[in-house]
């Protein structure tokens, strides 16, 4: 095994199913001989040549639109949008074509595509480089939405997306690209989509969350061990659609009381689709009203980053409320 950070599994995860499968190609805007503003695809083309990993037009509706004609032709294309915040042209072939093609066939056609995206804050990219939008893509039937939060996870939820037969929305968060490193398995490996993982246990209550907020959300669990006493889980939703919700309703109900974490804005966000999901399903066992801490609902500023993104110190008060009730 090598010590990796996320992009550099990212990497190795596109290489390393590129080596095994060859309908596997990659296309996006700069992913060629520059290897991407992040370098995830550094060196790809140099090894499989610009048929399997080639530049693009500065076009996201084209991008998209080409990698759902190759995979109804029999490919596995992986298309990059170089910033979720440029996502937005290419919308309609996501959500109105992609997403919907099994359906519109009566299940004769699939769309085994992956849209890999860096999205949210951390590099102070300001209103256009850091927003969150996962909540638009995770009310599409018909298209998963995976997020993976550690190198190991990209490495493996990656490779599992690209086998999949149906589109995947891949978000990576770019605040964790370089963060940190962790031992990640040679070769291909999977990690099952629609799984959750629990990053630590305990049972005095629960945090859900998912990307860059996996760090913070453990940052206060440990503050909260340390200063109560008490332990809070914390899990990793990873793939936000299809939600594993038996595991979701589990923990709630073993703890009984849940905050849940997310960056985006707070009107509309995931994070109130899992509290509704607890209110119909496993009000029966919680303690307290469910918290959500979130973004601001404003654009995302330039300058105040870091007062606008969730921090430890904002889920450590919202976890404390819920012990407290």
């Amino acid at each position: 095994m090598s010590e990796l950070t996320m992009v550099q599994a990212v990497n190795d995860g596109l290489k390393s199913i590129m080596r095994e499968d060859d309908t596997v190609l990659l296309m996006g805007e700069d992913v060629g001989p520059k290897g991407g503003v992040f370098l995830a695809t550094e060196g790809l083309t140099a090894e499989f040549g610009e048929e399997r990993c080639f530049d693009t037009p500065l076009s996201e509706d084209g991008i998209v639109g080409v990698g759902i004609g190759l995979a109804l032709n029999g490919m596995k294309p992986v298309c990059e949008i170089q910033f979720q915040d440029f996502i937005f042209p290419a919308f309609d072939q996501i959500v109105s074509e992609a997403a919907k093609m099994r359906y519109r066939s009566g299940g004769q056609y699939t769309v085994p595509m992956v849209v890999r995206t860096p999205y949210g804050g951390g590099i102070r990219g300001g209103l256009y480089h850091s927003q969150s939008g996962e909540a638009y893509f995770a009310h599409t039937p018909g298209l998963k939405v995976v997020i993976p939060s550690t190198p190991y996870d990209a490495k493996g939820l990656l490779i599992s997306s690209i086998l999949d037969p149906d589109p995947v929305l891949f978000m990576e968060p770019k605040a964790l690209y370089r963060a940190f490193r962790e031992e990640v398995p040679e070769g291909v490996y999977t990690v099952d989509l629609s799984t959750v993982r629990e990053v630590v246990p305990g049972d005095a209550a629960v945090i859900y969350c998912w990307g860059a907020m996996v760090p913070v959300a453990t940052e206060a669990a440990r503050r909260i061990k340390e200063t109560r006493q008490q332990d809070v889980r914390v899990v990793d939703l990873r793939t936000l659609m299809p939600l594993d919700e038996d595991a979701v309703l589990q923990a709630a109900r073993e703890c009984g009381r849940v905050v849940v974490l997310q960056e985006a804005p707070r009107f509309c966000g995931y994070a109130s689709e899992i509290s509704a999901l607890l209110a119909e399903h496993a009000v029966e066992s919680l303690e307290a009203p469910v918290r959500r801490v979130t973004g601001f609902d404003t654009p995302f500023p330039n300058t105040l980053e870091n007062y606008y993104l969730p921090d430890a110190r904002r889920v450590m008060d919202a976890v404390e409320q819920v012990l407290d009730f």
